[in-house]
């Protein structure tokens, strides 16, 4: 899918480049499958500014995605592809007889394919299969950590796990991060990779529609005072020492993966720098 260059009108279009939405077939989504979503402005229930940087910004409705694909043996027709606010992939609608249902669109599928999950899919886009069905070499998406609770990995725009061998009860998968690692053969991904894999190429062009995404200004630690930041103050443009969080976290090199964590003895190989 190609990427939208505009005319340099105004200071704001001069630098913006935006996906060519041409894959989406409807504007309006399914009242059925939205509900309301509240902005929280990085504030938790006490009302306290737990996370920076964040608020205002667009009201969204909140796209109810079937993350499990737990209807096995049903198949389903492909009826809209939408723009989904909440993430930066497609969704697609997808009707089951009476019932629809939204998933995370696949790299190329179109409005009129048929989609299967669990027993009897075949290895084909769209289709949501467990991972021992899944041929080897294959690139797929939506997987899922644990069995039936739904996609955890490859879910953003463009993104895909790629399948490279099995042992015992696990499939080693190799993810977007480049990481291998274990997952167990119960669990299900969907063939194919998401869509909008142009999302990464897109240039807001202005800092509004930073602000648009609930988004604010952030101030870099340099420029604070050491009574804010750990790296603020000094005479003059200062450096700010080593770069560490406001909490004084360190930023680059340290590891902060617990060491006891069960899950390290399913990691086969760490993701590249």
């Amino acid at each position: 899918m190609p990427v939208k260059k505009y005319k340099p009108l105004t200071p704001g279009l001069r630098q913006r480049v935006s996906v060519d939405y041409s894959e989406i077939t409807t504007s309006k989504p399914e009242k059925s499958l939205i509900a309301k979503l509240h902005s929280k402005g990085g504030r938790n229930n006490s009302g306290k500014m737990t996370v920076r940087n964040r608020g205002g910004g667009h009201k969204r409705r909140y796209r109810i995605i079937d993350f499990k694909r737990n209807r096995d043996g049903h198949t389903g027709e492909v009826k809209t592809i939408e723009y989904d606010p909440n993430r930066s992939a497609f969704i697609a609608l997808v009707q089951y007889g009476k019932d629809k249902t939204y998933i995370i669109a696949p790299n190329g599928i179109k409005v009129g394919d048929k989609v299967t999950s669990g027993n009897g899919a075949t290895p084909e886009l769209g289709n949501t299969l467990f991972l021992r069905d899944i041929p080897l070499g294959s690139n797929i998406h939506a997987i899922e950590l644990d069995p039936g609770k739904g996609a955890a990995l490859a879910r953003s725009a463009g993104t895909y796990g790629v399948m490279m061998s099995r042992e015992g009860k696990y499939a080693q998968i190799k993810l977007p991060s480049g990481e291998v690692r274990k997952i167990l053969l119960t669990c299900r991904a969907t063939m194919g990779t998401t869509s909008n894999p142009d999302h990464s190429l897109a240039v807001l062009g202005k800092a509004g529609r930073t602000r648009w995404m609930g988004k604010r200004p952030r101030v870099r630690g340099v420029a604070m005072n050491p009574v804010d930041h750990p790296m603020g103050g000094g005479e003059g443009r200062a450096s700010g020492g080593h770069p560490r969080s406001r909490t004084g976290v360190m930023a680059k090199g340290q590891k902060t993966r617990n060491k006891k964590k069960a899950s390290s003895k399913l990691i086969i190989s760490r993701r590249k720098k």
